[in-house]
């Protein structure tokens, strides 16, 4: 059997200017980085923006396990198979992050015959956005620290400041540091850390800004820290927001690439679930559904973090309205949540899976909160058995919600159809009347709990003093109609990620608060959810090589 990354590199891609024609993209609209990645330019948008929408499709999931559910695969293949019924289809995708990458996942992008190419390619450094959000945001970093050591002008506090340089690489060691020793010459002493790339604030306004003028107004509003009399002070404080847009100038622009079957894909922006907004950009959304019939796009992790985030934030905020939501689900992860160690999932085990598919009710429940309509995608795996397809399939049944089967890592697009015939079965059957679940209105602390009561399942929230200060201060501060950002454990509805399934009775602490001024959210953290994850003890970095061909191995 052939690996993920040996079916890439027999993949026969088109020059992405073929690609690009599929949906109507000009060839003077593209800006080529070689002969398979472009990034678009503004003048695309320019064009379309009075074309009317296409139906927009968000595919989400269960909770992950370590058993796998294959989201971006089922996205990738749902799109593929969407151009095979013979619809102008686009894909809506995040970029991968180094940190996964070298870390546990070993790529990013899709799998078996259902990726996105060149895979390779935007696995590792693709089109250098990430690379210039890093940028973005350590400068604002360095003029901070360089601000007060000349005069400190704005009497910034430096046991107060809230931005964190950033590093797109797992690495726990740089989670606490101090900055500025060796002596007088090299800046004041005092603690500092850093988050990975994709928990960067700058990467959430990149991803909610609509234009150039829009990012360089979002960048200006970034709260650093706070002076000694309690004033918040802003990038545009200490007038870094020119040069950071400047920095950001080719990354704002949405990256177009293409599936194996040569459907066309909008990768742009990566922002993670659980600790950010999870979701791609708003501009590489907005122009994919005009040029397109359907869209589908993806949000990270399970539908408590990225879907409640995509319906609640970006869609509130950018102005969409979804058609469907394609939830993923699979028997292994499913009997994983009812107990089954992950070597013994090959084996038949209704029970377990009866148990543990409460977690997939609970998401169900939870998009119909937003009166969008649900199809559930069963991603077959060879070891499920028929009457465990057959358990999901009636307890699907028994909650009237739609469901196929989908088996696009094995047949690609082909495996797909039945999923695709159901979608749009029920985007022209259902109607969706799509709102978010809350009203921004409400006080921060009630939206929060909204969500743990609403979407998780919790029976309260525990707010730390830490916490109830900081929503004060913010209130006060003007950010309390902010949508919120919750930032938690992927891997439970709870944040306890030992808690499987759909668990009961338990609250959430949420011991952080802060304002995400210019990507427009406050975000809340949860349990001890951390900002950069670690290395496991056997990172994928560790069997990824190259011959002396430039042949890459390993990214799995």
């Amino acid at each position: 059997m052939l690996t993920d990354i040996e079916i890439a590199q027999q993949a026969k891609m088109k020059p992405i200017a073929e690609v690009a024609q599929k949906i109507g993209i000009r060839d003077n609209e593209l800006e080529l980085y070689g002969k398979y990645k472009a990034k678009l330019s503004s003048d695309v948008w320019n064009r379309v923006k009075n074309e009317p929408d296409g139906k927009l499709v968000l595919v989400t999931a269960i909770n992950p396990t370590p058993a796998g559910e294959g989201k971006t695969t089922v996205t990738v293949g749902l799109g593929q198979a969407m151009a095979r019924l013979g619809t102008k289809t686009a894909i809506a995708l995040r970029e991968p992050s180094l940190g996964p990458v070298m870390g546990v996942k070993g790529g990013a992008a899709g799998g078996g015959y259902a990726q996105v190419v060149p895979m390779e390619d935007i696995n590792l450094h693709f089109t250098g956005d990430f690379h210039a959000i890093t940028a973005a945001n350590n400068l604002l970093c360095a003029m901070i620290d360089n601000h007060i050591k000349q005069g400190n002008e704005l009497g910034i506090d430096p046991t107060r400041i809230i931005f964190k340089r950033v590093l797109d690489m797992n690495d726990r060691t740089l989670r606490e540091v101090v900055v500025g020793l060796g002596g007088k010459i090299n800046g004041i002493v005092r603690q500092d850390g850093f988050t990975i790339t994709v928990a960067s604030e700058i990467m959430a306004v990149l991803c909610m800004a609509n234009d150039l003028a829009d990012l360089k107004e979002r960048l200006s509003r970034i709260v650093v820290g706070y002076t000694y009399d309690d004033k918040e002070v802003k990038a545009k404080d200490i007038h870094a927001e020119g040069a950071m847009c400047a920095l950001l100038k080719d990354a704002i622009k949405p990256n177009l690439v293409q599936t194996l079957e040569n459907t066309p894909c909008f990768m742009h922006g990566g922002p993670f679930a659980n600790i950010a907004h999870g979701c791609n950009s708003v501009q590489a959304t907005k122009i994919a559904l005009k040029l397109s019939d359907y869209v589908i796009t993806e949000a990270g992790f399970g539908a408590d973090l990225g879907a409640e985030k995509f319906l609640d934030i970006k869609c509130r905020i950018a102005g969409l309205k979804p058609s469907a939501v394609v939830i993923v689900a699979t028997v292994r992860a499913l009997k994983y949540n009812g107990g089954v160690a992950k070597t013994d999932l090959g084996a038949e085990n209704v029970d377990a899976l009866k148990k543990g598919i409460v977690n997939l009710g609970k998401h169900i429940e939870n998009i119909g909160k937003f009166g969008v309509p649900v199809v559930v995608a069963i991603n077959r795996f060879m070891s499920d058995t028929d009457a465990e397809l057959a358990t999901i399939e009636e307890y699907c049944k028994e909650r009237n919600a739609e469901f196929a089967l989908c088996e696009v890592f094995a047949k690609g697009g082909e495996g797909g159809e039945e999923l695709a015939h159901k979608l749009i079965d029920t985007i022209n059957n259902k109607e969706s009347n799509y709102a978010p679940l809350y009203d921004v209105k409400l006080p921060i602390k009630e939206k929060i709990e909204t969500i743990v009561k609403e979407i998780y399942g919790g029976e309260g929230v525990i707010f730390t003093p830490a916490a109830e200060k900081q929503i004060a201060t913010l209130t006060a501060s003007g950010y309390g109609e902010l949508p919120v950002c919750m930032a938690k454990t992927q891997y439970s509805l709870s944040d306890n990620e030992k808690l499987l399934g759909r668990p009961e009775g338990f609250k959430v602490t949420i011991r952080e608060v802060k304002a995400y001024a210019g990507a427009g959210f406050v975000t809340a953290y949860a349990g001890n959810i951390m900002t950069m994850p670690g290395l496991p003890k056997s990172p994928a970095a560790e069997r990824i090589d190259i011959d002396n061909d430039g042949i890459i191995t390993g990214l799995f």
